[in-house]
């Protein structure tokens, strides 16, 4: 699956806008939600955000690995005109 210019900028502007909207979650829910539990909801806080990391990261990884075995594969980006 090669990759279009059109392609890599929607999932360029999707990606900002869930870092948006976790961003928010985390600024208004968590104060409310996590504040009840003392250290117990900061640990599990902390745990949700290293989840929450690691899927960015395994998500980044594939998408380079698989934009390089277009690029290495198919010469180029094809569908650019």
């Amino acid at each position: 699956m090669c990759f279009s210019i059109e392609w890599i900028e929607n999932l360029l502007i999707w990606i900002v806008v869930v870092i948006a909207v976790l961003a928010l979650i985390r600024l208004v829910l968590v104060p409310f939600v996590i504040a009840p539990l003392g250290p117990a909801g900061v640990t599990a806080i902390r745990a949700i955000n290293i989840v929450v990391w690691a899927i960015v990261s395994i998500a980044l990884i594939i998408f380079v690995f698989n934009l390089l075995s277009c690029l290495l594969a198919g010469g180029g980006f094809p569908r650019v005109h």
